[in-house]
């Protein structure tokens, strides 16, 4: 398996495929509403694209505070590694940054998840698009 990540600004070519995977993960299989799923952070955050033999399989977004979102997987890339490679570069990216904590918006499903590469809740769980999250956070320093 040739996994590459690239870093991607959204005016580059590729982001065409981040959106794709966006759109199949987020807005078709989980139903978030369109006007929900894409906003103004889009324009100034590192988005990052996961390749597997050169087709797209993944996608997330690093804000410059640190924050990191949009983590989709495509199904079939899903309990392969994909997730584990992009989070862990989207973590570099967040000590590259230089901030004290990197912190993501985690599906309840999603938690053993983040929290085998070192996040941990800080917050109760909430509703975001209809699907139940918590806060989670990584201390970089």
């Amino acid at each position: 398996m040739d996994l590459r990540i690239q870093q991607l600004t959204h005016l580059h070519a590729a982001y065409a495929e981040c959106r794709m995977i966006r759109q199949r993960v987020f807005i078709d299989e989980q139903q978030v509403p369109v006007e929900l799923e894409w906003d103004e952070a889009d324009k100034t955050a590192i988005h990052l694209l996961a390749s597997v033999d050169g087709q797209p399989a993944a996608c997330a977004r690093v804000l410059t505070d640190g924050h990191i979102g949009r983590m989709a997987v495509l199904a079939q890339w899903r309990g392969k590694g994909v997730g584990e490679a992009l989070l862990q570069q989207a973590v570099q990216i967040c000590r590259q940054l230089k901030v004290s904590h990197a912190r993501l918006s985690a599906q309840t499903h999603a938690i053993a998840f983040y929290a085998r590469a070192g996040f941990v809740v800080c917050s109760a769980p909430y509703l975001d698009a209809n699907i139940m999250h918590v806060d989670m956070q990584l201390e970089l320093v």
